[in-house]
């Protein structure tokens, strides 16, 4: 009685999907873009500016 069995997960998930199920794409597609931007922002990071900066 303390732990649930898969069955409990399955139903659970299922019920999460129903409501849920038309927002997925979107949040995996906006949690793609978000890991390639943070990954071409590091990468900008990571090369030297291409002409150096004027002092004042």
């Amino acid at each position: 009685m303390g732990s649930f069995s898969i069955w409990h997960w399955l139903i659970v998930a299922a019920i999460a999907l129903l409501l849920f199920g038309n927002r997925l794409p979107r949040l995996l597609g906006d949690l793609g873009a978000g890991i390639r931007n943070f990954k071409s922002g590091l990468a900008d990071q990571d090369t030297p500016p291409s002409r150096p900066l004027a002092r004042d």
